[in-house]
């Protein structure tokens, strides 16, 4: 009986870490301004797990003027736009609050269930990673600088 008892623990554990979470469904947009870094971001997630997301970014901004942070926001905001029907959807481990790329060990994105808030995850070189907190949207717009 001891032996039964420890096996159907074990069993427990094991299914309970098997991976079987399934990815929330929906879209975000996110961006993230330092004085180094500039990103914005589009992220949807399909019925099937699908993962389709984009982040053109600028490195290196230095001090711009706010006539030309006005234009990198908008060849960044023209880049996403443009460039989302070529992105590939792509399959990631999801244990119920990480993504990862299949086998990897570094986060892609965090999902927190009880707040519904979605991070993405970026690495810049040999950099520390940059959190960017998305927003849900129903339709992806053509500015994402205008979603707060």
């Amino acid at each position: 009986m001891h032996r039964f008892a420890i096996l159907l623990i074990a069993g427990l554990v094991l299914a309970g870490c098997s991976g079987s979470h399934k990815p929330p469904v929906g879209r975000w947009i996110g961006h993230y301004e330092s004085p180094t870094v500039m990103v914005v971001a589009w992220l949807e997630i399909a019925p099937n797990g699908n993962v389709k997301v984009s982040a053109p970014d600028i490195l290196d901004i230095g001090e711009p003027s706010d006539e030309q942070r006005a234009a990198a926001h908008k060849r960044l905001a023209n880049e996403l736009y443009d460039t989302w029907g070529n992105v590939t959807p792509r399959r990631y481990e999801f244990d119920g609050h990480v993504f990862r790329k299949p086998g990897g060990f570094a986060r892609q994105m965090e999902w927190d269930p009880k707040t519904r808030q979605m991070k993405l995850v970026f690495y810049f070189g040999m950099q520390r990673s940059i959190h960017i907190s998305m927003q849900p949207v129903k339709e992806f717009i053509e500015d994402p600088w205008l979603n707060e």
